[in-house]
């Protein structure tokens, strides 16, 4: 009789356990898609009526004036572009530099590296401040109002560094000596070998840094805020958050004054604005998610 009611338990608990655990992801599915839809559903809402609050995950009063104001601004798809090129230079030149870096400081005959990797560990934990590094880069590199002041700081990351290299030093080191006994440089070793076998790493890498220069407007109201030509989608888009907020205020706090004053409230336009922000990021991730997925599974096996 023990036997077979432990075995009834063991059927129970195979039946109830993902019945709890289908409850259990679907409820955190709720409490993470509710604020995306509820954003989505404000920007498509009329503003007038967003004032009044209580929307759900579907706009009550459809109107898209939040969007063609935006769009109606030939600045918005000049700052697309600038942010776009940023992006995209940033994270290639990122991953080529660090994970050359990170492939050096892996190798064990290297005889520097200890020491090299000390003093960049440092950096992460003493950092001059916000107004030396304004001057290195605005006074003594001259960057300031270039294009060049979004790519060259962004370069390197020494957290980066130290995700490729622990991934590098977990490869089989029977690799490396084979390439070496084929005749194979470090250089060639390093694009032939090292470099394919870390793509997933590499992917998890790039999206941290794509989606790091992508929201990034701090650097823009820092080194370009006199330049127009250079304002990146972010900062562009903050700057017309405020402008919108400054006009609403300005007005009295009536529907009847903020109609006349502004032609979308601030809510709806800060709803619009979080979308079009986040787009281009839900585009790019689904092509970096088995990368993705497979990297921080192996950093997660690997401790």
């Amino acid at each position: 009789m023990t036997v077979i009611s432990a075995k009834r338990n063991a059927k129970r608990r195979d039946v109830v356990f993902p019945i709890v655990n289908t409850i259990i992801l679907i409820l955190l599915m709720v409490i993470t898609l509710y604020p995306v839809l509820n954003t989505v559903a404000i920007s498509f809402n009329d503003s007038l009526d967003a004032l009044k609050g209580g929307i759900g995950i579907w706009p009550r009063v459809f109107s898209t004036d939040s969007y063609k104001e935006l769009i109606t601004d030939p600045a918005i798809y000049r700052a697309f572009w600038i942010s776009l090129s940023k992006t995209v230079i940033t994270t290639i030149l990122n991953l080529f530099f660090t994970s050359m870096l990170s492939y050096a400081l892996s190798r064990k005959e290297y005889v520097l590296r200890k020491f090299i990797t000390t003093v960049l560990v440092l950096t992460m934990y003493i950092n001059a401040g916000m107004i030396p590094n304004f001057l290195l880069v605005s006074r003594f590199l001259k960057l300031g109002n270039s294009f060049w002041v979004y790519i060259i700081p962004s370069m390197f990351s020494c957290f980066n560094m130290i995700v490729i290299r622990t991934y590098i030093v977990g490869l089989p080191e029977a690799l490396v000596e084979s390439a070496r006994i084929d005749g194979a440089g470090d250089i060639r070793t390093f694009f032939q070998i090292i470099l394919p076998l870390c793509l997933p790493v590499m992917a998890t890498v790039a999206l941290f840094v794509a989606v790091g220069a992508w929201n990034s407007w701090f650097d823009t109201y820092l080194y370009c805020g006199s330049k127009k030509n250079l304002y990146t989608l972010q900062y562009l888009l903050k700057m017309k958050l405020a402008s919108t907020q400054a006009s609403s205020n300005a007005a009295n706090t009536s529907a009847d004054a903020l109609a006349n004053s502004v032609k979308v409230a601030p809510i709806t336009i800060r709803a619009s604005i979080t979308v079009v922000s986040t787009v281009p990021i839900l585009v790019v991730y689904p092509f970096l998610q088995k990368y993705f997925v497979t990297g921080m599974a192996l950093g997660s096996v690997k401790g």
